[in-house]
Protein backbone atom coordinates (compact mmCIF):
# COMPACT_ATOMS: atom_id res chain seq x y z
CA UNK A 1 0.00 0.00 0.00
CA UNK A 2 1.24 3.28 -0.64
CA UNK A 3 0.16 6.87 -0.04
CA UNK A 4 -0.42 9.43 -2.46
CA UNK A 5 -1.28 12.85 -0.85
CA UNK A 6 -2.63 15.98 -2.31
CA UNK A 7 -3.64 19.56 -1.82
CA UNK A 8 -4.93 21.44 -4.83
CA UNK A 9 -6.72 24.31 -2.70
CA UNK A 10 -3.61 25.44 -0.65
CA UNK A 11 -3.28 28.89 -1.50
CA UNK A 12 -4.44 31.96 -3.05
CA UNK A 13 -1.53 33.17 -5.40
CA UNK A 14 -2.94 34.77 -8.42
CA UNK A 15 0.02 34.61 -11.22
CA UNK A 16 0.64 38.47 -12.19
CA UNK A 17 -0.45 38.18 -16.21
CA UNK A 18 -4.21 37.92 -14.09
CA UNK A 19 -4.06 40.37 -11.13
CA UNK A 20 -6.01 43.09 -12.90
CA UNK A 21 -9.18 40.11 -12.63
CA UNK A 22 -9.34 40.59 -9.00
CA UNK A 23 -9.90 43.82 -8.33
CA UNK A 24 -11.62 42.83 -5.28
CA UNK A 25 -8.30 40.86 -3.64
CA UNK A 26 -10.11 40.33 -0.36
CA UNK A 27 -12.10 37.80 -1.94
CA UNK A 28 -8.89 35.50 -2.63
CA UNK A 29 -8.33 35.50 1.48
CA UNK A 30 -11.91 34.08 1.95
CA UNK A 31 -12.98 29.96 1.51
CA UNK A 32 -13.87 31.36 -2.41
CA UNK A 33 -10.27 31.59 -2.76
CA UNK A 34 -8.87 28.80 -1.18
CA UNK A 35 -9.30 26.15 1.82
CA UNK A 36 -7.62 27.84 4.69
CA UNK A 37 -6.06 25.50 6.94
CA UNK A 38 -5.69 22.51 4.63
CA UNK A 39 -1.65 23.31 3.58
CA UNK A 40 -0.96 23.18 7.39
CA UNK A 41 -2.29 19.88 7.54
CA UNK A 42 -1.18 18.24 4.20
CA UNK A 43 2.73 19.81 4.81
CA UNK A 44 1.62 18.07 9.41
CA UNK A 45 0.82 14.46 7.09
CA UNK A 46 3.55 14.77 4.31
CA UNK A 47 6.10 12.45 6.44
CA UNK A 48 3.82 9.27 5.79
CA UNK A 49 3.57 10.27 1.89
CA UNK A 50 5.68 7.85 -0.95
CA UNK A 51 4.38 11.19 -3.10
CA UNK A 52 2.84 14.16 -2.24
CA UNK A 53 1.72 17.67 -4.69
CA UNK A 54 0.45 21.08 -3.49
CA UNK A 55 -0.57 23.67 -5.28
CA UNK A 56 -0.67 27.48 -4.21
CA UNK A 57 -2.93 28.73 -7.17
CA UNK A 58 -6.17 30.16 -6.17
CA UNK A 59 -9.34 28.19 -6.93
CA UNK A 60 -10.89 31.30 -8.66
CA UNK A 61 -8.08 31.35 -11.79
CA UNK A 62 -8.83 27.22 -12.12
CA UNK A 63 -10.53 24.97 -10.01
CA UNK A 64 -7.63 21.76 -10.15
CA UNK A 65 -10.70 19.70 -8.20
CA UNK A 66 -13.06 20.01 -11.43
CA UNK A 67 -12.54 18.20 -15.06
CA UNK A 68 -11.52 20.01 -17.70
CA UNK A 69 -15.12 20.56 -19.27
CA UNK A 70 -16.86 21.13 -15.81
CA UNK A 71 -18.79 24.73 -16.18
CA UNK A 72 -17.15 25.44 -13.19
CA UNK A 73 -14.04 25.08 -14.27
CA UNK A 74 -13.11 28.48 -13.91
CA UNK A 75 -14.77 31.20 -12.04
CA UNK A 76 -16.63 34.30 -12.58
CA UNK A 77 -13.48 36.00 -12.58
CA UNK A 78 -12.24 33.96 -15.63
CA UNK A 79 -14.83 32.79 -17.33
CA UNK A 80 -14.63 36.48 -19.42
CA UNK A 81 -11.42 34.88 -20.82
CA UNK A 82 -10.49 34.51 -24.62
CA UNK A 83 -10.37 30.77 -25.05
CA UNK A 84 -6.69 31.06 -26.40
CA UNK A 85 -6.34 32.67 -23.05
CA UNK A 86 -8.08 30.26 -21.04
CA UNK A 87 -5.96 27.46 -23.08
CA UNK A 88 -2.87 29.38 -21.79
CA UNK A 89 -4.21 28.93 -18.17
CA UNK A 90 -5.04 25.09 -18.65
CA UNK A 91 -1.33 24.79 -20.33
CA UNK A 92 0.35 25.91 -17.67
CA UNK A 93 -1.75 25.76 -14.17
CA UNK A 94 -3.88 23.12 -14.95
CA UNK A 95 -2.49 20.33 -16.64
CA UNK A 96 1.26 20.50 -15.56
CA UNK A 97 -1.00 19.56 -11.85
CA UNK A 98 -2.73 17.14 -13.08
CA UNK A 99 -0.56 15.55 -15.24
CA UNK A 100 2.05 14.92 -12.06
CA UNK A 101 -0.42 13.51 -9.94
CA UNK A 102 -1.67 10.86 -12.37
CA UNK A 103 2.19 10.14 -14.05
CA UNK A 104 3.09 9.14 -10.27
CA UNK A 105 0.36 6.99 -9.57
CA UNK A 106 0.62 5.40 -12.48
CA UNK A 107 4.08 4.66 -11.68
CA UNK A 108 3.34 3.40 -8.45
CA UNK A 109 0.53 1.05 -9.49
CA UNK A 110 2.96 -0.55 -12.43
CA UNK A 111 5.00 -2.15 -9.35
CA UNK A 112 1.86 -3.59 -7.93
CA UNK A 113 1.31 -0.89 -5.09
CA UNK A 114 -2.14 -0.41 -4.11
CA UNK A 115 -2.39 3.50 -3.95
CA UNK A 116 -4.17 5.11 -1.46
CA UNK A 117 -4.44 8.75 -2.48
CA UNK A 118 -6.06 11.14 -0.14
CA UNK A 119 -6.97 14.77 -1.46
CA UNK A 120 -6.93 17.33 1.89
CA UNK A 121 -9.86 19.49 1.74
CA UNK A 122 -11.29 22.32 4.39
CA UNK A 123 -14.74 23.19 4.29
CA UNK A 124 -16.17 26.26 5.23
CA UNK A 125 -18.57 26.48 8.92
CA UNK A 126 -21.84 27.99 7.23
CA UNK A 127 -23.05 28.05 3.75
CA UNK A 128 -25.54 30.80 2.10
CA UNK A 129 -27.20 30.85 6.05
CA UNK A 130 -26.99 27.20 7.04
CA UNK A 131 -24.78 25.57 9.52
CA UNK A 132 -22.48 22.63 8.59
CA UNK A 133 -22.94 19.91 11.19
CA UNK A 134 -19.61 18.29 10.67
CA UNK A 135 -15.91 18.00 11.70
CA UNK A 136 -14.28 15.75 9.33
CA UNK A 137 -16.20 14.56 6.10
CA UNK A 138 -14.52 11.57 4.47
CA UNK A 139 -15.28 11.40 0.55
CA UNK A 140 -15.64 8.56 -1.34
CA UNK A 141 -17.36 6.30 -3.99
CA UNK A 142 -20.27 4.17 -2.03
CA UNK A 143 -20.07 2.15 -4.92
CA UNK A 144 -16.63 0.73 -3.87
CA UNK A 145 -16.30 -1.73 -1.77
CA UNK A 146 -12.81 -1.29 -0.88
CA UNK A 147 -13.03 2.75 -0.41
CA UNK A 148 -16.48 2.26 1.84
CA UNK A 149 -14.25 -0.13 4.19
CA UNK A 150 -11.12 2.02 4.04
CA UNK A 151 -13.15 5.12 5.30
CA UNK A 152 -15.21 3.16 7.92
CA UNK A 153 -11.67 1.80 9.21
CA UNK A 154 -10.83 5.54 9.45
CA UNK A 155 -14.06 6.65 10.77
CA UNK A 156 -13.80 4.45 13.48
CA UNK A 157 -9.94 5.15 14.70
CA UNK A 158 -10.72 8.86 14.21
CA UNK A 159 -13.31 8.24 17.03
CA UNK A 160 -11.19 6.20 19.11
CA UNK A 161 -8.79 9.17 19.10
CA UNK A 162 -11.63 11.80 20.25
CA UNK A 163 -15.27 10.56 20.25
CA UNK A 164 -16.24 13.93 20.63
CA UNK A 165 -15.76 14.61 17.02
CA UNK A 166 -18.65 14.95 14.29
CA UNK A 167 -17.19 12.26 11.10
CA UNK A 168 -19.72 12.17 8.51
CA UNK A 169 -19.26 10.25 5.25
CA UNK A 170 -19.89 12.19 1.87
CA UNK A 171 -20.83 15.60 3.66
CA UNK A 172 -20.23 17.92 3.14
CA UNK A 173 -20.24 16.57 -0.80
CA UNK A 174 -20.49 13.81 -2.38
CA UNK A 175 -17.35 11.11 -2.95
CA UNK A 176 -18.43 10.57 -6.48
CA UNK A 177 -19.18 13.95 -7.64
CA UNK A 178 -17.00 15.62 -10.22
CA UNK A 179 -13.72 15.63 -8.53
CA UNK A 180 -10.13 14.90 -9.17
CA UNK A 181 -10.38 11.72 -7.31
CA UNK A 182 -13.79 10.72 -9.06
CA UNK A 183 -11.40 11.17 -12.42
CA UNK A 184 -8.72 9.11 -10.96
CA UNK A 185 -10.83 6.04 -10.10
CA UNK A 186 -11.97 6.16 -13.64
CA UNK A 187 -8.36 6.00 -14.78
CA UNK A 188 -6.76 3.15 -12.46
CA UNK A 189 -9.98 0.78 -11.46
CA UNK A 190 -8.49 -2.06 -9.64
CA UNK A 191 -5.41 -0.46 -7.70
CA UNK A 192 -6.58 2.81 -6.85
CA UNK A 193 -8.76 4.44 -3.76
CA UNK A 194 -9.66 8.16 -3.39
CA UNK A 195 -10.26 9.99 -0.48
CA UNK A 196 -11.32 13.63 0.01
CA UNK A 197 -10.63 14.30 4.01
CA UNK A 198 -12.77 17.76 4.59
CA UNK A 199 -12.04 19.53 7.19
CA UNK A 200 -14.41 22.00 9.12
CA UNK A 201 -12.97 25.54 9.02
CA UNK A 202 -13.69 26.03 12.72
CA UNK A 203 -10.22 24.24 13.70
CA UNK A 204 -8.56 26.76 11.84
CA UNK A 205 -6.60 29.74 13.10
CA UNK A 206 -4.47 32.35 11.04
CA UNK A 207 -4.41 29.27 8.34
CA UNK A 208 -3.19 27.30 10.65
CA UNK A 209 -5.11 23.69 11.29
CA UNK A 210 -5.72 22.46 15.04
CA UNK A 211 -3.28 20.88 16.21
CA UNK A 212 -5.06 17.97 17.62
CA UNK A 213 -7.12 17.42 14.78
CA UNK A 214 -3.65 17.49 12.96
CA UNK A 215 -1.67 14.60 15.37
CA UNK A 216 -5.24 12.72 15.71
CA UNK A 217 -5.15 12.25 11.32
CA UNK A 218 -1.47 11.79 11.43
CA UNK A 219 -1.36 9.02 14.47
CA UNK A 220 -4.78 7.25 12.38
CA UNK A 221 -3.39 7.18 8.88
CA UNK A 222 -0.08 5.97 9.28
CA UNK A 223 -1.57 3.42 11.72
CA UNK A 224 -3.56 2.15 8.63
CA UNK A 225 -0.82 2.49 6.38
Amino acid sequence: MRLVLTCEHGGMDIPEAYEALFTDKNILKTHRGYDLGALNLFNHLQPLANASFYSTTSRLLVELNRSIFHKQLFSEYTKPLSKIEKRQIIDTHYLPYRFSVEHEIAKLISSNNLVVHFSIHSFTPELNGKKRHCDIGLLYDSGIKKEQEFCKQLKTEILKQNSNLNVRFNYPYLGKSDGFTTFLRKQFPNAYLGIEIEVNQKFVVNNTMDTEIKEILFKVIKGLL
